[in-house]
């Protein structure tokens, strides 16, 4: 992935969430079961711990901000992930194996079964506004770019964006079950603008392609999320990385220099 996504953006990072109608059983054994099942096939992940809301994580116990996988169980959800993952074989098979033995140690059925979401994040680092970084390098030839600056050049200075993340979402098929969303997410607060001291701080740019059950045929979750993998990798490389990442690394080049 070092030379696919990785190499695009400071930290890439993928996620996989399976939506549940149903409350899973949440029995000490049963859940021991599955997460040991997961430790024989990973066996770095053995960190477990129960968040402060009640969903329990398991997650490779490594230092360092290196390659990383982890599952969370949550009332309704089963998300798990990978940070700084070295291929997309081993993103495949991650979702292999958790989605292979999920049913079965969790009792799930294709009843129970909602939407299944891939997740592809890509990291920028930037100290500066993010909002008005957005604007300028996507928006600037658009009218909304116009919304966002000012024409007189006495006051160009007055006017910084606050609030430019944007958030949209297409449908994949005639009957929109399958959908992919695409989202910008900066972290610059309005004290940081107004005070023009500004911390290093991620701006991330997601990529969602999201599937719900009950309009097709019922297949194995590990196919479906193949098949989502496959969908989000050509539209990361199609059009996440030269539409959104490339102009933003450029635009974050220009203001280092």
């Amino acid at each position: 992935m070092d030379g696919h996504f990785g190499g695009v953006c400071d930290d890439f990072h993928f996620s996989t969430r399976l939506f549940l109608k149903l409350d899973f059983p949440t029995e000490r054994e049963t859940v021991l079961h599955f997460f040991e099942r997961l430790e024989r096939e990973f066996p770095k992940m053995s960190r477990l711990r129960r968040r402060d809301d009640g969903a329990l994580v398991l997650e490779e116990d490594q230092p360092g901000m290196g390659p990383r996988r982890w599952v969370r169980l949550d009332r309704r959800t089963v998300r798990f992930g990978f940070f700084a993952p070295p291929s997309l074989d081993e993103i495949r098979r991650l979702g292999d194996v958790i989605l292979e033995h999920a049913p079965y140690h969790l009792t799930l059925s294709p009843l129970d079964t909602d939407r299944l979401e891939v997740v592809y994040g890509f990291d920028l680092e930037y100290r500066g506004n993010h909002d008005q970084l957005v604007a300028d390098a996507l928006m600037s030839e658009h009218p909304f770019g116009a919304m966002l600056s000012s024409d007189d050049p006495d006051e160009e200075n007055k006017f910084q964006a606050i609030e430019c993340q944007p958030y949209f979402g297409m449908a994949l098929t005639t009957t929109c079950d399958l959908q992919a969303y695409f989202e910008i997410k900066g972290r610059t607060s309005t004290y940081e603008v107004r005070a023009q001291d500004y911390e290093n701080q991620i701006i991330s740019i997601y990529l969602t392609v999201r599937k719900y059950f009950g309009y097709t045929e019922v297949r194995p979750l590990t196919q479906e999320q193949r098949d989502l993998i496959d969908i989000a990798d050509e539209l990361g490389r199609n059009r996440v990385v030269p539409l959104i990442v490339a102009p933003l690394q450029q635009a974050i080049a220009t203001r280092l220099q």
